[in-house]
């Protein structure tokens, strides 16, 4: 079978679109599109083929259209009517209404779909579903840059926000006759004050990705220096674009494990920023801060798992630094629990409340401080959050993967679940389900899935496809994922002020993210 090529026309014969599948001239195919109406009259009207001399056209009529397919006369007609109704089915998916008007507007993507089932003049073994999956690839790459664009403005009008609060907030405390000396009193008289900074800076280090060192200023916007300008606040800026620029030809020179590994990480990174929504903060803001460090075997097994939690407070004003905070402590797990060396540990061991040992003094202003710290680290399966289970099985036509996420701590709710499958070569994968979305990265031989939130509600998905390659190249596998609830089953329940225990108005901001989850 040999298709000269294919087109959709008017009864006139007027081509809308036309493709040639091999060596022809514009002159040649309108005119044998221009004799089409003609020989139609002629013709039997209970059949949709004609032949001439030299070629024979298969027709189908699309209200006042036609779909015209042109052929070999030695063609077999029954590949070649085969062949027109798969044509025909692809009008639809990208034409509201089989009128002039909408197949010049989409006229593109119809000669893209064209390609795809007609190669060289023979048809290819493929279906509508991979057409359509073919087509669409192409164009995710600019949906993923607008999405980013519209993160990045969303992140400084939020800047912008903050900033101008940080603002109104220092102008509160000029007026009330605060001055610089009055603030190194405080420091001086609150004691080794930066024992406290170097306990907050404690989950700085482990938590941060490759791709942290641009996108973590957006993640823990609240912790930024009011004597720091931020640079996200110049939109339209050309440097806003350099380290991206940067760190793509990074990766480019990166070996391929290397650049799922980093791609992951900046993809989290970037989630992070945008899910994490913004909170109205109170002069008393307390943050529980957890991130998980894990790493599993792709048969079972769990060789570390690792969550390090903080919770630090920031305080607005002087004032209001006398304060107490009340926690809840219902989890049985063998958690390591260590408090700053300026909370009293006999008030925190005995009534679970986070408090200085000076009551008198204030917790410093203007910046986040870590009060209290935790670790869990087990090997036991069943404390994973979120178990991959990857199934690759080698057929003749490639290998069949089957993937499957099961979330088994049912109390969490994880946002912007993205896994990162590395592929074996760059063929793009055929895709058989999906639960959720995917996007093929063919540069960085790797296919990402992803999920915008997992729940109780949908605990289980799955995502299957085919490629070429061996059962042991899709591995590691890696997660990254965000939740607005924490791990470890501790929570502030109420701040009281130490002098009067009177309940003191706050806010409670928890973050539960990843710092490394790799299926290996």
């Amino acid at each position: 079978m040999v298709l000269l090529a294919a087109a959709i026309c008017t009864k006139s014969g007027k081509a809308l679109v036309s493709r040639q599948f091999v060596e022809m001239t514009r002159a040649r195919i309108e005119g044998l599109l221009a004799s089409f109406p003609k020989l139609i009259g002629t013709g039997t009207k209970q059949h949709t083929f004609i032949e001439t001399e030299s070629v024979r056209y298969v027709y189908q009529p699309l209200d006042k259209l036609y779909m015209v397919l042109i052929t070999t006369k030695a063609s077999n007609i029954l590949e070649d009517l085969e062949t027109l109704r798969l044509f025909s089915r692809v009008i639809p998916e990208y034409c509201k209404t089989v009128e002039e008007k909408e197949i010049n507007d989409h006229c593109f993507e119809l000669l893209f779909a064209f390609d795809e089932i007609v190669a060289l003049g023979y048809r290819e073994n493929v279906n509508l579903a991979q057409i359509r999956t073919f087509t669409d690839m192409e164009s995710h790459e600019e949906k993923v840059y607008k999405a980013m664009r519209e993160t990045q403005e969303k992140e400084a009008k939020q800047r912008m926000l903050e900033k101008a609060e940080e603002i109104r907030r220092s102008k509160i405390q000029s007026d009330k006759g605060l001055s610089k000396g009055a603030s190194s009193h405080y420091s001086s008289g609150f004691g080794s004050s930066s024992n406290m900074s170097s306990s907050s800076s404690y989950s700085t280090p482990s938590y941060e990705t490759p791709a942290s060192n641009y996108t973590s200023s957006s993640s823990y916007s609240s912790t930024t220096n009011t004597a720091k300008p931020s640079k996200a606040l110049k939109l339209g800026s050309n440097k806003d674009q350099l380290p991206a620029f940067i760190e793509q030809q990074i990766k480019q020179s990166m070996p391929p494990s290397a650049q799922v590994t980093s791609s992951t990480s900046s993809s989290s990174a970037g989630q992070l920023s945008a899910t994490t929504t913004p909170i109205n903060t109170e002069n008393i803001h307390v943050k529980v801060d957890e991130k998980i460090n894990l790493t599993c075997g792709k048969d079972g097994g769990v060789q570390n798992l690792e969550v390090l939690g903080v919770l630090s407070v920031r305080i607005a004003n002087e004032q209001d630094g006398r304060i107490r905070i009340a926690l809840r402590n219902n989890d049985n797990r063998n958690l390591q629990i260590q408090t700053n060396p300026n909370i009293d540990k006999n008030l925190f061991k005995n009534n679970s409340v986070i408090g200085l040992k000076d009551p008198s003094k204030s917790f410093p202003s203007g910046t986040d401080v870590g009060v209290l710290k935790w670790r869990f680290q087990t090997t036991e399966e069943s404390e994973i959050p979120l178990t991959i289970n990857c199934w690759p099985s080698e057929t003749r036509n490639g290998c069949e993967v089957s993937i499957e996420y099961e979330l088994q701590k049912t109390h969490l709710e994880l946002n912007n679940v993205t896994i990162v499958i590395p592929l074996p070569s760059n063929q793009a994968p055929v895709v058989k389900n999906c639960d959720g979305d995917f996007q093929y990265e063919k540069y960085k031989n790797c296919i990402l899935w992803r999920i915008a939130s997992i729940d109780q509600s949908n605990s289980t998905g799955s995502f299957e496809f085919t490629v070429n390659g061996h059962a042991n190249e899709f591995f590691p596998i890696n997660v990254n994922f965000v939740s607005p609830k924490s791990y470890c089953d501790i929570e502030p329940v109420g701040v009281n002020s130490s002098e009067n225990s009177s309940p003191v108005k706050y806010s409670l901001e928890s973050v539960f993210g990843v710092d490394r989850y790799e299926i290996v």
